[in-house]
């Protein structure tokens, strides 16, 4: 593999039956765009909007066309103070979405997930990555990634999202997030996973104050030594609804703002739910700061 390259496979075709895909590789000068699709009908920004099946789907195949690398499918709200749902709702909200889109998609499935069953159970489905809030710590995650050849997307979260919240503090914000980071790749490098099956996001929203998310985006840079990608999901989130005194169906400046602020500032991929203008603000980073002129296709 050539360096700052990841490779994202279409795990696990044994089974699903389904005709083996190449692996894909993605030259990660050229910021990914993950695009939220929530199936749930109390999330934070678009709850209710995409729970109906073919909405979900029409969904999906339109941030493709409007540029996104990956879709990442979630059917629980991790918004703050969300209660969880049983793990049969929340399989029943994305297997059906993976099932529909699966053999009309030409880019990766990711499921956003903190429970074994339903990534195990996505993973079936023809999804290929997990991107778990938890940082892969519910029993069995870390063997299913291990033994799946899925990539992972491991996040901190200090809490859960019921209590995370709940006056969040810390001694060192960048230190701390950056031990865990690092301590969870470590024990998933002990399993045989390596580092370019691993993507790291500091988790932005998730038990931090709104200062801790504003240093996360100053010095998102420490976390390169980590040696995996780093994902950014600021889109919407409500530290921009503090700095501009918005709700969060009126944050976009804000939410393009930050992630142009985090691929500036070292980010491999920003998960977002305005697919189409974040594209466009990073075709013109694109223009300016690598020479690329014109729309690119990974």
């Amino acid at each position: 593999m050539e360096p700052g390259s990841i490779s994202i496979s279409t795990f696990p075709l044994t089974k699903t039956g389904r005709k083996a895909s190449p692996e894909r590789f993605y030259d990660l000068r050229f910021p990914l765009i993950m695009g939220v699709l929530n199936t749930t009908p109390d999330s934070f920004t678009d709850g209710g909007k995409y729970i109906d099946l073919e909405n979900a789907v029409e969904r999906a195949f339109q941030m493709v066309s409007q540029g996104a690398d990956i879709i990442d499918i979630g059917g629980e709200s991790t918004r703050p103070f969300a209660d969880p749902v049983t793990i049969d709702i929340e399989i029943a909200r994305t297997i059906p979405v993976i099932e529909r889109i699966i053999d009309n998609i030409e880019v990766p499935i990711s499921i956003d997930t903190r429970h074994t069953l339903v990534a195990s159970r996505a993973l079936e489905a023809g999804a290929s990555m997990i991107n778990d809030v938890y940082g892969l710590r519910e029993t069995g995650m870390d063997r299913l990634v291990a033994d799946s050849g899925a990539t992972a997307i491991i996040m901190h979260m200090k809490g859960t999202p019921k209590d995370m919240q709940v006056s969040p503090g810390y001694n060192d914000v960048i230190g701390d997030i950056h031990g865990f980071l690092s301590g969870r790749v470590a024990h998933m490098q002990s399993l045989g996973v390596p580092k370019d099956r691993l993507i790291v996001d500091p988790g932005i929203g998730f038990g931090k104050r709104l200062e801790d998310n504003l240093s996360i985006l100053r010095e998102l840079g420490r976390f390169s030594d980590i040696g995996c990608p780093v994902l950014v999901g600021a889109s919407r989130k409500s530290f921009i609804g503090q700095l501009l005194g918005s709700g969060p169906d009126d944050r976009i400046e804000g939410s393009l703002a930050s992630a142009l602020i985090a691929v500036k500032n070292g980010a491999s991929m920003v998960r977002v739910h305005d697919v189409k203008e974040t594209k466009r603000v990073l075709d013109i980073y694109r223009a300016v700061y690598i020479g690329q002129s014109v729309p690119l296709e990974h």
